[in-house]
């Protein structure tokens, strides 16, 4: 036993000291001194490395020893450097801006051999892509955004002290988000991709996760369209090598190197036309495989984008058996917008590639997942982990944030700020309305604002619509939330008082509500045009469209969503209903008055009730699915992503005879296949709605209780898919059988984006067509065509069908999409 321990005692230090490591400093320059950005930095023959930060500078941990580390950047000449580890040191590595070598080719009158070159890469693509094994690899990400410039204040709110609170300096400049992640991801090709968020960190918060994901950075630049974020332009980039990508770019041979035994070729990509979703900058090709070595490109406003005013993206490829695959991605973007002015950048750095026989279907379905507790590494986790070394000023943002953290969520200061907010001012109560939180029992109560109440119509004449809201969270993790609502409705001229009250119950999948009172409701269920429209539309042009009634009601619902992504619903409700009848004819100009009409659609001269007084019991439910398979899960759940596929909607309601008085008895069964924005590449989106029911049993069925249909009959006003350009609000409801169906194609620019000064306006053409058939209409559609921008739109529309009365009916129209 001693002999053991004496060698155990001589051994263990020497295993030690073999062990101990020495920290290499480093920082990478060009050949003007300035440092390059992100560049990776390998160790030849060895596994490991990293890469360098903003700044340049690097960092390795190596035993003792020899070695060559190869450093490399997009746009540079690589450089291989010999190193000798025996203690702490420092190091400064150069690399040359890459030149490229011309070849004789380029000389004379012949096409530029760059476009020889593209069509072999564009001929090669299906090959590289087929190529492709399912593989994972491991992803660094690291995000920064900056603010470089902002007001004193914005819309009333004092941006010293919102920058206080985030750390800016007194210029209020500085990191507003900083944020580090790892993940794991598996990759199935072309289009299968998971990702496990192994950490995450955010400087300035220990609960919030990172917004980081690996799937946002994926560009892949042998698809013919990369959508590189949402909103960014109205279409999805063009490839430089894209099926049809000569009609959309020039090329230029900017020369040749060698690099590892490869022969890599520089490629200046220049869009033919401005105002388009093209990329400019520079593409090099790996002689002979034709395969992408890397590239540097720029999209800014003359590229048609949105939000940001420039975004630069760099990405770089390594070898991986018969594959190229990406090691380096970079997003750089600046914007800037009322007074305000960002910039930042997005990095990934992929490691530790392992090609995979197959991958598991069912596993692949999880496109995404978060486990609890990614957010609580440590810093010594993260000063091992991290490929990229911080910068000076990032280091002392995670101090500084952690530090104001801890002051923010202290429970006095977090006392100070919500005594702050939550006092009362009279005139932002009066215009916006008021809230008022308490974080220590998590509550929140809202008073709507009273201006806003106030609406007019005919029947109630002026009349405030007064709202009070309470939530309370009980435990996010599971999504267990309860709310409390109450409104009080008042009609100063018919003096009649309505109110109700609700609750809301939320637990996991389930979501439960319990309401009852009164109420005053459209006579169409599923809507007119918004109570601003129609207040305005009878004040000042006598046109009071909306037609109302008054019931008592109390009622039960729930839904839940299945785990197989089957969202159920079911609810009962009783009602008292009563017709109601104008009480004013109010408008600005007396000679207005003679357009007003009665609160009956079908005897507009006479105020005649539409129905009389009536009670009904009514059971409903549904299902809806949207054939998607893929989600993602959360800490708080798995949530599912939108499909491809439409969203099919069955739904049945029960008029139920006698109970509680009741006079209905019906029986209507629905289907509805929705899809909206579904997009179509290069070429638009297209947006449709197809619908079909019938009351299988109308013995008894209320207006009310009718298969209702969206009309339109003001030149403004809110406008939705299922929306009939000339029909009127209420008059072809049914109670029988019926079909609609609504198609619009929004081509995003793809006519008006070619016409000069025109495409910089990014208006939308659309084209739509409505088709309806009822009992009592056999057949008739309408067709559309429009311009939109952004909220507006401008729309043409006719209709044909076999009524006369409703045929060749042609209208302008003024479209908002807003809530009014």
């Amino acid at each position: 036993m001693r002999i053991l321990l004496s060698i155990a005692l001589f051994i263990l230090p020497s295993l030690v000291v073999a062990q101990e490591k020495y920290v290499i400093k480093g920082k990478v320059v060009d050949d003007q001194g300035e440092a390059v950005a992100f560049a990776s930095v390998k160790l030849i023959g060895k596994a490991g490395g990293t890469s360098a930060n903003i700044d340049g500078a690097f960092q390795l941990a190596l035993p003792s020893g020899s070695y060559q580390l190869q450093v490399s950047a997009v746009g540079f000449q690589p450089n291989t450097v010999q190193v000798d580890v025996a203690r702490n040191d420092s190091i400064r590595i150069v690399l040359p801006v890459a030149h490229y070598m011309l070849s004789e080719v380029v000389i004379g009158d012949s096409e530029d051999p760059a476009y020889e070159m593209i069509r072999k890469a564009i001929a090669k693509k299906k090959e590289h892509l087929a190529a492709r094994k399912p593989y994972s690899a491991e992803v660094y990400i690291k995000g920064l955004q900056r603010m470089l410039k902002a007001p004193k204040s914005f819309l009333g709110v004092n941006i010293d002290e919102l920058g206080d609170q985030m750390g800016l300096d007194s210029n209020r400049r500085g990191i507003i988000y900083l944020s580090e992640s790892e993940s794991k991801i598996t990759v199935n090709p072309p289009k299968e991709f998971r990702e496990e968020m192994i950490s995450s960190k955010v400087s300035g918060s220990n609960r919030a996760f990172s917004f980081n994901r690996a799937s946002d950075m994926e560009l892949d630049i042998y698809q013919n369209y990369q959508d590189i974020f949402e909103g960014l332009s109205p279409r999805p980039v063009i490839s430089p090598i894209a099926d049809q990508a000569l009609g959309s770019y020039r090329y230029a041979y900017q020369g040749q190197r060698e690099e590892d035994g490869f022969t890599i070729h520089k490629i200046k990509v220049t869009p033919r036309r401005r105002d388009e979703p093209l990329y400019k900058g520079d593409l090099y090709l790996v002689d002979g495989q034709w395969s992408v070595h890397s590239f540097d490109f720029l999209l800014d406003k003359t590229s048609g984008i949105s939000f940001v005013d420039t975004l630069h993206i760099k990405q770089a490829f390594v070898p991986i058996e018969n594959s190229w695959m990406p090691t380096t991605t970079q997003f750089d973007f600046g914007a800037g917008m009322l007074g305000f002015r960002f910039a930042g950048y997005y990095v990934s750095v992929y490691q530790n590639y392992e090609t995979q026989v197959s991958v598991d279907k069912k596993t692949m379905r999880e496109v995404f997942r978060m486990e609890k507790g990614v957010n609580e590494r440590d810093s010594n986790y993260w000063a091992s982990k991290r490929p990229i070394a911080l910068t000076p000023e990032e280091s002392l943002d995670y101090v500084r944030k952690d530090s104001i953290r801890q002051r923010n969520e202290s429970p006095a200061y977090r006392d100070s700020i919500q005594q702050k907010n939550n006092r009362f001012k009279p005139l932002s109560f009066l215009l916006s309305g008021y809230t008022h939180r308490d974080w220590r029992s998590a509550q929140r109560w809202s008073f709507d604002a009273p201006m806003s109440s106030l609406l007019y119509n005919t029947v109630e004449g002026l009349a405030a619509n007064y709202g009070i809201q309470y939530s309370k969270r009980i435990d996010s993790a599971s999504n267990q939330y309860l709310s409390l609502s109450g409104k009080v409705r008042y009609g100063f001229s018919n003096k009649r008082l309505n109110a109700n009250a609700g609750l809301a119950y939320s637990w996991e999948r389930h979501n439960f509500s319990l309401s009852g009172g009164s109420e005053v409701l459209d006579l169409n269920n599923r809507g007119t045009l918004p109570v601003a429209f129609n207040g305005i539309n009878t004040v000042v042009w006598g046109k009071n469209h909306m037609k109302l009634y008054e019931q008592r009601f109390a009622k039960l619902n729930w839904s839940h969503r299945l785990p197989v992504n089957v969202l159920l619903r079911a609810g009962i409700e009783w009602t008292d209903r009563l017709a109601l009848q104008n009480s004013t004819d109010y408008t600005f100009s007396e000679s207005r008055r003679r357009f007003i009409t009665s609160n009956n659609p079908f005897l507009p001269e006479e105020d005649i009730p539409l129905f009389a007084q009536n009670q009904s019991m009514a059971l409903a439910i549904s299902a809806s699915y949207n054939f998607s398979k893929r989600y993602v899960t959360y800490p708080s759940g798995r949530r599912y992503l939108a499909s491809n596929y439409p969203t099919l909607t069955l739904a049945y309601k029960k008029g139920i005879h006698g109970v509680l008085g009741s006079d209905v008895d019906y029986d209507y069964l629905s289907m509805n296949l929705a899809k909206s924005d579904n997009p179509l590449g290069m070429y638009g989106s297209i947006s449709y709605s197809l619908s079909a029911g019938s009351f299988l049993n109308n013995k008894a069925v209320i207006y009310v209780d009718r298969r209702h249909f969206v009309g339109t009959q003001t030149r403004i006003g809110e406008h939705q898919l299922s929306t009939f350009l000339n029909l009127e609000y209420y008059l072809h409801s049914t109670a029988g059988d019926f079909a609609e169906a609504h198609v619009e194609y929004n081509m995003s620019g793809m006519l008006l984006g070619k016409i000069p000064l025109v495409k910089k306006l990014k208006i939308q053409e659309l084209w739509g067509l409505h088709y309806l058939h009822t009992s009592e209409i056999k057949h008739y559609g309408e067709g559309h065509v429009g311009l939109q921008k952004s909220m507006l739109r401008l729309m043409y529309s006719r209709s044909f069908g076999n009524d006369p009365l409703l045929n060749h009916r042609s209208n302008w129209r003024i479209g908002l999409n807003i809530d009014l």
